[in-house]
């Protein structure tokens, strides 16, 4: 949950209460503004279907317009859509690699892009960093990376996050890397924090006693940096354990607590808190580690932490506690998946195309609907708005109503 101070930065830029505008949602703690039916009818309405590129990223919802961030033809490619047809209204391109080596069955864009402010901003898998006109795609700025030894082994896939007309990002690969802030308007650097590599994680933002902590999760850390200055604040060590492992899940953020969780650390409450001029970040909890998630964030919702674990169980988090209180195994690649905040409702999203609909309860798992919203893989978050539900998919976008 992002301070009252971002949501309102992201209402000036045009944003209404039904948008998606970024990563996890407009206050990027993964809340969609849903009408949920009274009941729920045996299967979904499908409005329209567009190949749009490839790629995992989540698209942006503002208004009527759907901005798309995929790789079309040896491009990167960002394209505006009318939400109610799906037709392309513009789009703008430049020549990319695409992931390669052990990331190669994903050789298009992660990152999601983020609309704020009448701006598009993206960030490509090379590192590109680029900002366009939101209303007719012109492109404002666009800064290139150092190239493929700079992104991490499985390529970048931050999504950026702007707070106070600055748009910040992690950058560069896990050995040498950091955080970086840019003029929103003109792209100029503002400030750069390398204290560690990065990883797969996208920042969020903290604030205590009217002070913007941009919180994240790097290769080796969990750090806070004012968000004016890039000043370390505090950071706490959350390392690798094992072969394979990184951190890709985004910290989640609830008043002055911070959960992360990562491959095979379990997931951890840390309680930030100041004491002078210095802040600390205090652990309340860790789970087992068969609580870690791999690679989805984990929503807060009502006191408890629903999400899905490295093991691919859907499990629900007393999140004062930590205790465990229940799980359930789903489908799906192991690790993957997504959970929304509907509402009265949660969409759980697996990556073979199935969404399903459950209880936000922390007494046992209680599905209410499933559907197929597509053939394979669904690894972008499903944005929710009204009555619509928009899918991204290996290559296409589809449009589902609940009618």
């Amino acid at each position: 949950m992002c301070s009252s101070d971002l949501l309102a930065c992201i209402q000036a830029g045009g944003v209404v209460a039904q948008d998606w505008p970024q990563w996890r949602g407009a206050n990027r703690d993964g809340k969609a503004t849903f009408t949920p039916p009274q009941t729920w009818p045996k299967s979904l309405t499908k409005k329209w279907q567009v190949n749009v590129g490839n790629g995992v990223a989540t698209p942006a919802l503002v208004g009527d317009r759907l901005y798309v961030f995929a790789r079309r033809d040896g491009d990167e490619v960002a394209s505006c859509h009318d939400a109610t047809s799906g037709k392309e209204l513009w789009s703008d391109k430049y020549k990319a690699k695409g992931a390669s080596g052990p990331a190669a069955q994903f050789p298009g864009p992660r990152s999601s892009p983020t609309v704020v402010d009448g701006k598009v901003i993206t960030l490509g898998v090379q590192g590109t960093l680029s900002c366009l006109d939101a209303a007719s795609g012109k492109v404002l700025w666009r800064k290139t990376d150092a190239g493929e030894e700079s992104v991490p082994r499985f390529f970048t896939s931050c999504s950026p996050i702007v707070v106070d007309g600055l748009c910040i990002v992690q950058f560069g690969g896990e050995e040498k890397g950091g955080i970086a802030a840019y003029d929103l308007a003109g792209g100029n650097e503002k400030w750069k924090w390398t204290g560690d590599g990065t990883a797969y994680a996208s920042p969020d933002l903290l604030t205590i006693d009217g002070v913007k902590i941009v919180v994240a999760l790097t290769a080796n850390k969990v750090v806070g940096l004012s968000a004016g200055e890039g000043k370390l604040l505090f950071e706490t060590k959350f390392a690798v354990k094992g072969m394979g492992g990184y951190n890709a899940a985004t910290p989640v953020v609830g008043g002055d607590i911070v959960y992360v969780s990562g491959s095979s650390r379990g997931t951890k409450a840390l309680k930030i808190e100041k004491q002078g001029d210095a802040y600390q970040a205090r652990e309340l909890w860790t789970t087992a580690r068969d609580m870690s998630v791999q690679f989805d964030t984990p929503i807060l919702k009502n006191g408890l932490l629903f999400g899905i674990s490295g093991r691919n169980f859907l499990f629900c988090l007393n999140a004062e506690t930590g205790k465990t209180a229940w799980i359930e195994r789903v489908r799906g690649d192991r690790g993957y998946g997504t959970v929304v905040d509907a509402g009265p409702v949660l969409l759980v999203l697996t990556t073979n195309g199935q969404l399903l609909v459950c209880e936000p309860s922390d007494k046992k798992f209680q599905q209410v609907a499933k559907y197929n919203v597509a053939e394979d893989g669904t690894y972008a978050y499903p944005v929710a708005a009204g009555n619509r539900i928009f899918i991204k998919d290996y290559d296409d976008v589809t449009l589902w109503t609940v009618d």
